[in-house]
């Protein structure tokens, strides 16, 4: 019979492991439950994690242990009415509860085990089976991150990483170089010495001088250190650059007159949506903020949230503007490229046409992906139609989908970005 024993050392936070297999056991309550709060709540709520609730009856597991048999008579501490044996008397009021509200002939109780998940774990759930089409990690660069390598040897360094074997053989190596002339003088004296003694027996004098040098040149060899400060040797570990992709958002929204404030606080839980999700896929994101009506203007994001203006509708302004600081600050050989534009759809008729070229020509191409919304609940209009050929050339990185209501964003978000299973 053989024994295996588990002589791992548990990490500090012991109770991870059992934590993350109760996460994946009731994965189907929990991710029910993401998908409801995500729903109640605010965009901008969606970085805290949520408590989740799941019934008590399905976290029983079965459990085979001996009954106690026999009967049983237990006084608990602390009883000051009854005794044993006793009979309790049944209350008045006909056995009605303290509890409000009608009695009813179907449903039973049930307990619940409430728990709370941690923000990370929250927008796991959130984010499952989601992905960022046609994720292209670029040009890898940024040094905010780094880790440590080895990079050989060294004569200076911390007495924690020395290196024993390299130490030991280059000690060995000087006492060779110090001593080699006084060994090999050594080791001839030797030879001599047992020569005079066998041959010579009677020549005290000679042998009593060789027995001298033989000591001196022992002494010799013996004063030089076994160990010196010359030998010591350290593993030398340097910082490397941790290379890190980058990723540039932007964001293009209508603020013209036609655009109420319910429809932009629609748009801005849409970004607020996309930026997190971006952050889970790359390590550097920069955010381009660009307002337009008939004409467009790049605003820090304050601005883009709450400043108020009305005029007309050109979508094309915010398209040029975007074209032109892609082109003058985002290389594409450097960055990935992500566009969202939200609008109610309305649109200077003859600039529809203008906006349809911009994109296929100037700048799909050069972005990983676009998506567009139209929040609005009546009929699409030109520029709809015209993004519809948008997506006719580039139907792997170009999306469009209507929103109603805060309440179609997150169906609409996963929709857009659903994982595609490979063929």
């Amino acid at each position: 019979m053989s024994y295996v024993i588990d002589r791992r050392l548990n990490g500090k936070n012991k109770s991870m492991v059992n934590r993350q297999r109760f996460l994946q056991r009731y994965r189907g309550h929990i991710k029910k439950a993401v998908e409801e709060a995500v729903g109640k709540r605010s965009i901008t709520d969606m970085e805290h994690g949520e408590q989740i609730s799941i019934p008590g009856r399905d976290i029983d597991e079965p459990v085979l242990h001996h009954g106690r048999g026999g009967r049983q008579t237990i006084v608990h501490p602390g009883n000051k009415e009854f005794t044993a044996g006793e009979r309790i008397p049944r209350p008045d009021g006909g056995g009605g509860g303290q509890g409000s509200g009608q009695a009813s002939n179907s449903g039973e109780g049930m307990d619940e085990f409430v728990f709370q998940i941690t923000q990370e774990e929250f927008l796991d759930f959130m984010f499952e089976d989601l992905e960022l089409p046609n994720l292209v990690k670029r040009h890898l660069t940024g040094t905010d991150t780094f880790k440590t390598v080895r990079a050989g040897i060294s004569s200076e360094g911390n007495p924690s990483r020395i290196n024993i074997v390299r130490t030991l053989r280059s000690a060995h190596a000087r006492r060779i170089a110090l001593s080699g002339s006084s060994r090999a003088e050594l080791k001839a004296l030797k030879a001599e010495l047992a020569r005079l003694k066998q041959e010579e027996p009677d020549n005290l004098n000679v042998i009593q001088a060789t027995e001298q040098e033989v000591e001196r040149l022992q002494a010799r060899i013996n004063r030089v250190p076994y160990l010196d400060t010359f030998d010591l040797k350290y593993n030398l570990l340097t910082k490397q650059p941790n290379p890190s992709s980058k990723a540039v958002m932007f964001c293009l929204m209508d603020v013209s007159g036609s655009m109420t404030q319910a429809t932009k606080d629609v748009a801005k839980r849409f970004f607020i949506l996309l930026y997190l999700f971006l952050k889970r896929s790359y390590d550097k994101i920069e955010v381009v903020f660009i307002r337009h009506h008939t004409s467009a203007k790049e605003v820090d994001e304050q601005e883009f949230f709450y400043s108020r203006e009305t005029g007309g509708t050109i979508v094309s302004s915010a398209l040029k503007m975007m074209q032109e600081i892609m082109a003058a600050r985002y290389p594409v050989n450097e960055w990935n490229i992500y566009a969202a534009q939200a609008s109610d759809g309305d649109n200077w008729n003859d600039d529809s046409p203008v906006c349809r070229d911009l994109l296929i020509n100037q700048i799909m191409p050069f972005v990983q992906y676009f998506s567009y919304v139209e929040i609005t609940p009546r009929e699409h209009q030109a520029l709809w139609y015209e993004y519809e050929n948008v997506h006719e050339a580039f139907p792997e990185s170009f999306a469009q989908q209507q929103l109603v209501s805060a309440a179609d964003i997150y169906p609409v978000f996963r929709e857009l970005f659903q994982r595609r299973m490979v063929s």
